[in-house]
């Protein structure tokens, strides 16, 4: 049978390897650019400063206040920072805190992108951006966002605690995750999905008991950006949803959470998604995708309760309403009573199990 779809390639310039952080300098350069600001963490002011030294002229300073979720408070602070700095491109660098402060920064002035990743969120390869203002995170998706360039230095990821390691790459598993059932999906990214899948769910549990194993870090980083080129190529669904809201709701940890739900949003959509369910299992080697992906998250040692993570008790019937508010394409229709069932599960850490209504199962 031949498919009728539709691939699109973006407009960004990746570099990868090791030490190559060092080309920070030439790649501020071909982007034309002659004054950046780079853009961290609090946490990571000691390594923007470094960063800084290896730009040389062309570092205009350092704007050290990114944080989870991108709220529009920190974003107007940079702004100023960046006007103050007479900055023409802006270097992020770390997870995805900073990459989205970076974004946010370009969709309001337009000025350029390098990205230079810590962590396997996966950010950096697309054009979404979402940020919160007043307990409510929203999502965007245009090209205005996109950086122009990436530079991943797998060296850079040593110092990641084994924890983060963990929940960062199951946080990039579920971007290939939902581009496997995603309404635009295409073989080309299906492919790449089924990649990251695999690499991801093989490298993580050697990290966890071997932080400087570097071949499973180069493996790591790899299946990161094959996740973050799907998560840029396609639409995403239920479980992106869900944890945009639980986020930005309670102001949860963005990686912990997405670690979390993932299962249970596999279970959710199972019924309606075999073939993206098989491939998932082929890519894990597990008999069923998720409840391996929830023996995923056990073996790695990280949480796997929404409830240890400081999301509320209270918060299962705020979110369930939330969710089902303008819900994003999902294969498997999205009903108040499903995924309340789905968040209750989440937050109480059991295994995952879908529920199927008489009305969809005929």
């Amino acid at each position: 049978m031949i498919e009728t779809f539709t691939y699109e390639a973006l407009p960004i310039r990746v570099r990868f390897g090791r030490g190559t952080i060092a080309e920070a300098g030439a790649e501020v350069a071909r982007l034309g650019a002659s004054r950046a600001l780079v853009l961290t963490t609090p946490q990571q002011a000691g390594e923007g400063e470094r960063l800084g030294s290896l730009l040389g002229p062309a570092f205009a300073g350092l704007f050290s206040g990114a944080t989870m979720h991108t709220p529009v408070a920190v974003t107007q602070e940079a702004i100023l920072a960046l006007h103050a700095a007479g900055a023409d491109c802006v270097v992020s660098l770390g997870g995805g805190s900073t990459t989205g402060l970076g974004k946010a920064l370009a969709l309001r002035t337009g000025v350029r992108q390098l990205c230079i990743p810590t962590t396997y969120a996966g950010s950096e390869m697309t054009p979404i951006l979402g940020e919160t203002r007043d307990g409510r995170k929203t999502t965007i998706r245009s090209l205005d966002v996109l950086p122009e360039a990436v530079i991943y230095d797998v060296d850079l990821t040593v110092g990641l605690p084994p924890a983060l390691s963990a929940t960062s790459g199951v946080n990039a598993i579920a971007h290939a995750v939902e581009a496997l059932y995603a309404k635009d999906r295409n073989p080309v990214i299906s492919l790449m999905a089924q990649d990251a899948i695999r690499t991801l769910s093989s490298a993580l549990p050697i990290l966890v008991h071997e932080p400087d194993n570097m071949e499973a870090r180069g493996m790591a980083l790899h299946g990161a950006w094959l996740a973050g080129c799907c998560l840029g190529a396609v639409g995403m669904a239920l479980h992106h949803k869900l944890c945009h809201t639980l986020g930005g709701t309670f102001d949860l940890p963005h990686a912990e959470t997405h670690t979390i739900v993932l299962p249970h949003a596999v279970a959710y959509n199972a019924p309606a998604a075999p073939e993206a369910m098989a491939a998932i299992t082929r890519a894990i080697g597990a008999p069923d995708a998720a409840q391996g992906l929830f023996d995923l998250v056990r073996v790695l040692g990280v949480p796997r309760a929404l409830k240890d993570i400081g999301m509320p008790a209270e918060g299962i019937e705020t979110a369930a309403d939330l969710a089902a508010e303008n819900p994003y394409w999902n294969p498997r229709p999205v009903t108040r009573d499903g995924v309340r069932d789905l968040i209750a599960r989440a937050y109480a850490g059991e295994r995952p199990g879908a529920r199927v209504s008489a009305e969809e199962a005929a």
